[in-house]
């Protein structure tokens, strides 16, 4: 992929928990999450099979998208219509303007692809869409059908398909720190599988004793394989899937661990972005909370260790700063986080690197607009739930509001807010995401623990 052309460089606003102003327009908004990698029908499978009732993870956009698109009157394009009476708490407890929602599964989305758009199943949902006010249309990437959609409704992409590209890809975003003189870690690309081997030999040979392959594209571990031994018989036996090379060239990296290389902890702080045509905005900085896979669990704000630690906080800044920047002139518009790794050292030393940059709507960007919207000073923990007994939606409120530990704003000033519910085959809940605002992340804690408590939680977190 060649470089963008040259545009002006933006104003750069970091102001951690204050929201920016968003966009001042009226939008169509498809959640398309397998659409994330551009056609690889793989990643997409493997991306189904972990997140689970994935059909009803686009309701997480419910509560945020008329506080990004502030012109009101959005639709909001699902795969599966949202749980109803979060729907009411939503907009009746919370106070929470909702956009406007249509269903169109993932299959019919992908059919706008392969059998065109004058298909006869499309023609309800692009009149639909045409006869929308809304001027803007956006989706968790700009793939190829999302911008056909636009040409063909007479609609303005948020974000270029170039850029929407670009943004989410390590490979260019890891060229662009070597070339900047920022921290990487040790790290050479692999053209295919044949090329792989012999860069683990050399990690090996300068003293990593473990590695990971990254495909360009890649969202909660998929795109990202562990190899835990470097030693020959390993490397020799390890088979790299094609799919891995469908961006192109891979990337293979040292990898860091407590315990090797003199390291002590790793944390994963990830600062929050929100790029218009002028500017870029910093407005938060969380934690995320990750598996032993390195699969997204979760996030909260403020990550606790900072607030002793001025020198690394505004470090992790500076380096969100420029690659923001970097991510601005790829032509990406919208919500996006630079997440990091921290290595700390046993002499407190520590080293700050971008792990990569998420150009869309993350797992992080709804719990921090919601928790910045209500609180700009507080803290707020998002984790997933998944129940033993599959619940009613209704059930789950009926619950909180009893324990006295769901949030009202103006009634209660901490509290559990229930964001969304994800559905089994049976029509009942079977995971949910719960933010947990409070005065402070101890407090935070202790929210979800109580939920935990009363609601029947399975013992791992999701």
């Amino acid at each position: 992929m060649s470089e963008p052309s040259a545009v002006h460089a933006p104003r750069v606003v970091s102001a951690p928990g204050e929201l920016p102003p968003f966009w001042d327009r009226r939008a169509v908004f498809l959640a398309n999450l397998l659409g994330l990698f551009f056609g690889n029908e793989e990643q997409t499978r493997q991306l189904a099979q972990e997140v689970g009732e994935v059909d009803s993870y686009g309701g997480r956009l419910v509560p945020v998208v008329d506080l990004l698109f502030r012109g009101g009157g959005n639709l909001l394009v699902l795969e599966r219509e949202p749980d109803p009476a979060l729907c009411r708490y939503l907009e009746e407890v919370a106070g929470l303007s909702l956009p406007e929602t249509l269903v169109l599964p993932h299959a019919d989305y992908l059919s706008l692809a392969a059998d065109g758009i004058d298909h006869p199943g499309a023609r309800d949902f692009l009149e639909r869409l045409g006869s929308h006010g809304a001027e803007w249309i956006d989706g968790y990437v700009t793939d190829a059908i999302l911008a056909r959609l636009a040409e063909t409704t007479g609609k303005q992409t948020v974000a270029t398909p170039e850029g929407s590209r670009r943004g989410n890809n390590k490979r260019l975003l890891h060229e662009f720190l070597k070339d900047s003189g920022l921290p990487v870690v040790a790290c050479e690309t692999a053209a295919g599988p044949g090329e792989v081997a012999g860069i683990l030999r050399r990690l090996r040979a300068v003293g990593y004793s473990e590695a990971v392959v990254k495909s360009a594209l890649g969202a909660s571990g998929i795109g990202l394989l562990k190899v835990p031994s470097l030693d020959p018989s390993a490397v020799g036996a390890l088979e790299v899937p094609d799919h891995f090379f469908y961006e192109g060239p891979a990337l293979v990296e040292g990898w860091l661990r407590p315990g090797s290389r003199g390291i002590v902890s790793i944390r994963s702080p990830s600062v929050q972005l929100f790029l218009d045509e002028d500017a870029v905005h910093l407005y938060d900085l969380t934690e995320q909370i990750l598996s032993a896979g390195s699969v997204h669990e979760g996030n909260e704000s403020p990550p606790p260790y900072l607030a002793e630690e001025p020198a690394l906080r505004e470090e992790i800044l500076r380096q969100a700063r420029a690659a923001s920047v970097w991510l601005h002139r790829q032509g990406y518009r919208g919500t996006a986080s630079a997440d990091f790794l921290v290595v700390s050292n046993k002499d407190r030393r520590h080293e700050v690197y971008v792990c990569e940059l998420n150009a869309r709507v993350t797992g992080a960007t709804y719990p921090s607009v919601l928790a910045r919207h209500f609180i700009s000073d507080g803290a707020w923990l998002l984790r997933n739930l998944r129940f033993e007994t599959p619940l009613e939606g209704a059930r789950i409120l009926d619950y909180l509001e009893k324990a006295g530990s769901l949030f009202v704003p103006g009634r209660t000033e901490a509290g559990v807010m229930p964001v969304n519910f994800n559905f089994g085959s049976d029509g009942l809940v079977h995971k949910g995401q719960f933010l947990c605002l409070a005065h402070s992340s101890a407090g935070s804690h202790t929210l979800l623990a109580l939920a935990e408590i009363g609601l029947p939680c399975v013992s791992d977190r999701d």
